[in-house]
């Protein structure tokens, strides 16, 4: 997850004035200092979006192997290696990771999602006896769920490259005012 950033102390003193009482420091009298008070959220339209976690690319990478380890156990025990169930929790879980990573390890989600497909794959694919029947049922069906591994990988290329689109607007617009 991303870390707040921290500002050195200004408890020196000012060029020729005193020091400032702890309440002219960033606490307001009768408040303990760090303590927000909750906001209400902006008004829908004005840019106001949902709050998520903010992983960094090796977090949203670890974040989407680990689910889709899980999900293909819950697939194998509940659903019997059901390929199709397969699937179809792995969409969600690609819009997920491409959600929720920093604007800054954006290219992260598009490699990290058919990583991840892969990984949870082998508790779902079937497999003969010995090491190269478990091979070769694992690659039989990696080659015929194909269509998910495209499709999920699709849909997080698609949203990470919205992201960041809006990223470098947002950038050169930030630039625009600040030259103006």
């Amino acid at each position: 997850m991303e870390q707040p950033r921290t500002r050195p102390a200004e408890d020196g003193p000012r060029r020729g004035r005193p020091p400032l009482p702890p309440q002219a420091r960033g606490a307001a009298p009768g408040r303990r200092p760090g303590v927000r008070r909750p906001s209400a959220p902006p008004a829908p339209g004005t840019g106001w979006t949902l709050p998520g976690p903010r992983l960094t690319g090796l977090g949203g990478g670890l974040f989407c192997a680990a689910l889709m380890l899980v999900l293909g156990f819950l697939d194998q025990a509940l659903f019997g290696s059901s390929r199709t169930v397969y699937g179809v929790l792995f969409l969600p879980v690609c819009v997920l990771t491409s959600v929720w990573v920093r604007p800054d390890d954006l290219l992260i989600a598009p490699i990290a999602v058919p990583l991840a497909f892969a990984l949870g794959l082998t508790l779902v694919s079937d497999g003969g006896n010995g090491l190269s029947g478990q091979v070769g049922g694992y690659v039989t069906t990696l080659a015929t769920e194909v269509g998910w591994l495209y499709g999920g990988t699709l849909i997080a290329g698609v949203i990470v490259l919205v992201r960041r689109v809006r990223v470098v607007r947002r950038r050169v617009a930030a630039r625009g005012r600040t030259a103006a």
